[in-house]
């Protein structure tokens, strides 16, 4: 039995946990038991999966002080960072229930058998159901909002889907705890035995993904890790759905106007974006696009203040930061980047990194400065010509965010860079900053490859429709159909031959 370790990123030292790897043996029985929940749970009245997805909140904010105190000496993220990212994993909880009551996300449609332009037709309904346990790997830098309690369990759940985590190894006893304070939750609530489920080590990764009963995936995390996890999921005799978040560079442009009115304000939220958490957000700001002339000298000058007067950032493991100075060494030699300002090595112990801010030519915007660097660095592109932004972004890999500031005197333009970035990305930005990812019904979090390999969001309530599949009744009698689907239920929003006939 090999046991697991931790590391406090802050100091670097590690230690023994009481957690053991799993072994193959071990996955196959959770996936099993999670297949054997599936027949139960998928069929769970949805007043009564609310009422679990809320208890799983409670439950969260019941141990709140623990969950923390936990996750602050393995990510070294902060106590006021971590606090509210708990409190962010139970509100989506809580969101997704408020989604399972209201039923709208079944997608109900009847369409009566009848005369249509095209000769007699069948009676004809649809919905969505569960598609089966899902597997879901926690990531390294959201130890709650996008690991045991993240995102991918709540819409899993919501769905009608068991539900088998695969831990992140940089926060094993977070996730130990997360997992035990959902599980008591679950089993109180009346949960069917394997309804969760929690593996750890990267071999139990692996064969999750390889588990026959496994009906989707979903992960968090670095493009090589989910390249080599579509590799073992194409192996299978029944390649699977899954769903990867997996790089993003997420360019900013700043016009001439903008940088002409608030150079200033620019550099610090800028500064502030590509910072936050150490840089180490998939939303993270890494590209920039800057008007050379003095306003963008300017918001350089700050930006480059800024980062030379900040302190190292903690980043999450020793895997991070080794990879962090290698790409930004990268990016110097093989792209004609200039380090602007920080960019020195961090002294003290510990995994760490100083803000970076580098500065190049549009011109000499290539494949080789396109390289996600996980921590606080920013790539800083001087250009003359706005027309020189396309050519430059076509030389990007896409993205889940694109950022446009400008003033309301450059409207075409403001409508020309839109027009840019729409195909490349998955929400566009105006005079803010990515970083934060609001957790609502209109969000869409995801991107055209390789920032994520679906079309789906992983953020908000339609996240939810990555674990249903559609099925359709024809001619079908009342008794087989479910309820949501029968002529006298009032319950949810449906759209019956035709028109969106609204609950009640």
């Amino acid at each position: 039995m090999t046991l697991l370790t931790t590391t406090d990123p802050r100091s670097g030292e590690t230690r023994d946990t009481t957690i053991a790897e799993t072994d193959d043996a071990a996955v196959d029985g959770i996936v099993r038991a999670a297949a054997s929940a599936f027949e139960i749970f998928r069929s769970s009245d949805r007043a009564w999966r609310a009422g679990l997805l809320d208890a799983l909140a409670d439950a969260l904010e019941a141990q709140r002080d623990d969950l923390v105190a936990i996750a602050d000496r393995e990510t070294g993220l902060g106590v006021p960072r971590l606090t509210g990212e708990v409190g962010r994993s139970a509100f989506q909880l809580r969101l997704f229930a408020e989604a399972v009551r209201e039923g709208g996300y079944l997608e109900a449609a009847i369409d009566h058998a009848g005369e249509t332009p095209i000769g007699p037709g069948p009676d004809i309904r649809r919905i969505l159901v569960p598609i089966g346990p899902v597997g879901v790997f926690g990531s390294s830098n959201f130890p709650f909002a996008f690991s045991v309690a993240g995102g991918d369990v709540a819409s899993a759940l919501a769905a009608g889907n068991p539900v088998v985590i695969k831990a992140h190894g940089s926060h094993p006893e977070t996730s130990a705890a997360t997992f035990a304070a959902l599980d008591r939750a679950a089993r109180a609530h009346g949960a069917p035995d394997g309804t969760l489920g929690i593996v750890y080590g990267l071999d139990a990764g692996r064969a999750l993904v390889s588990a026959p009963e496994l009906r989707a995936v979903g992960f968090t995390g670095s493009l090589s890790g989910g390249r080599a996890l579509l590799r073992l999921i194409e192996q299978r005799d029944d390649p699977i759905p899954f769903y990867g978040e997996l790089s993003s560079l997420n360019p900013l442009i700043v016009t001439p106007d903008a940088a002409a009115a608030r150079a200033d304000a620019i550099a610090e939220g800028l500064f502030g974006s590509f910072t936050l958490g150490s840089g180490q957000f998939c939303t993270k700001p890494g590209f920039a696009f800057v008007p050379l002339g003095p306003a963008g000298d300017a918001l350089v000058a700050g930006l480059v203040d800024r980062a030379e007067a900040a302190p190292a950032g903690v980043l999450l493991n020793e895997r991070i930061a080794e990879s962090f100075g290698q790409i930004r060494a990268r990016l110097v030699e093989a792209g004609r980047a200039r380090i602007a300002g920080g960019g020195a090595d961090a002294a003290e112990p510990g995994f760490r990194a100083t803000p970076t801010v580098l500065e190049l030519d549009v011109a000499d915007v290539t494949a080789e400065v396109a390289e996600e660097a996980f921590g606080p660095l920013v790539v800083v592109a001087r250009y003359s010509d706005t027309e020189d932004i396309a050519r430059a972004l076509a030389a990007l890999p896409d993205s889940l965010t694109a950022t446009i500031h400008s003033q309301p005197t450059e409207e075409p333009l403001t409508q020309r860079l839109t027009r840019v970035v729409l195909p490349r990305v998955g929400r566009v930005v105006y005079n803010g900053y990515p970083t934060g990812v609001r957790v609502a019904w209109a969000q869409h979090h995801g991107g055209p490859w390789p920032a994520t390999n679906t079309l789906h969001t992983s953020v908000g309530v339609t996240a939810i429709r990555r674990f249903l599949r559609p099925v359709a009744f024809q001619d079908a009698p009342s008794h087989v159909l479910p309820e949501e689907l029968r002529d006298d239920y009032r319950g949810i929003p449906r759209r019956v031959d035709g028109v969106l006939v609204l609950a009640g």
